[in-house]
C-alpha cells in the first residue's frame, strides 16, 4: 500500500485530472490512498517563530494520518536526489524486506516542521527546482507509476 499525505487541497481541475489518471494507472500495481490535511494561514508578515508554529501545527496534522508501521518518505529540498531507476530499486526493497506500507509526505508551503523531520525514514529531493505543492503530488505519482513500469520491464520508462 502506498499513501500520500499532503498539506492543502488540490483546486485546479487539470491537476485533479492528472492525479486521477495516475491513480487509475496505479490500480493494477498497488493500493493507493491520498490524504489531504488543512494548511495553516501563514502571512508574509509572520515572524520566524510564528512560521515554526505553522510548520509544527501542519506537522501534527500530517502525523495524525501516519501509522507506526509505515515507512515515511518526506519530500524535502535537502533530501537525497536519486535517479528513477535507483528510486524503483529502493521502493522494491522497501516493499519486499521492510514495509509494505509506504507513506509519502508533502509538507506545506513553509516546509516540514521538526516533528516531521523526526518521523521521516527517508528524505527525497525531486529536483533542484521548486514546484508547487499541487505539481509535487503529480510528480510523486508519476515517479511511483514509473517505478512500477521499471520493475515490470514496461517500455513506458524509455
Amino acid at each position: 500500500m502506498i499513501k500520500i499525505v499532503a498539506v492543502g487541497k488540490i483546486k485546479e481541475k487539470f491537476s485533479k485530472a492528472q492525479i486521477e489518471e495516475f491513480e487509475k494507472r496505479l490500480r493494477p500495481f498497488t493500493r493507493l490512498e491520498m490524504i489531504e490535511v488543512a494548511d495553516e494561514i501563514a502571512p508574509q508578515t509572520n515572524s520566524d517563530a510564528q512560521n515554526e508554529q505553522v510548520k509544527e501545527k501542519e506537522g501534527e496534522r500530517l502525523l495524525s494520518k501516519i501509522k507506526d508501521n509505515e515507512y515515511v518518505i518526506l519530500l524535502d529540498l535537502w533530501g537525497e536526489m536519486i535517479s528513477s531507476e535507483k528510486f524503483a530499486e529502493k521502493l522494491e526493497k522497501l516493499q519486499t524486506y521492510q514495509s509494505s506500507n509506504i507513506t509519502f509526505v508533502i509538507a506545506g508551503s513553509l516546509g516540514p516542521g521538526k516533528n516531521i523531520y523526526q518521523r521521516a525514514n527517508y528524505r527525497w529531493k525531486l529536483s533542484d527546482l521548486t514546484f508547487t505543492h499541487q505539481m509535487t503530488r503529480i510528480l510523486v505519482l508519476e515517479q511511483i507509476y514509473r517505478t512500477f513500469m521499471i520493475l515490470n520491464h514496461n517500455p513506458y520508462h524509455k
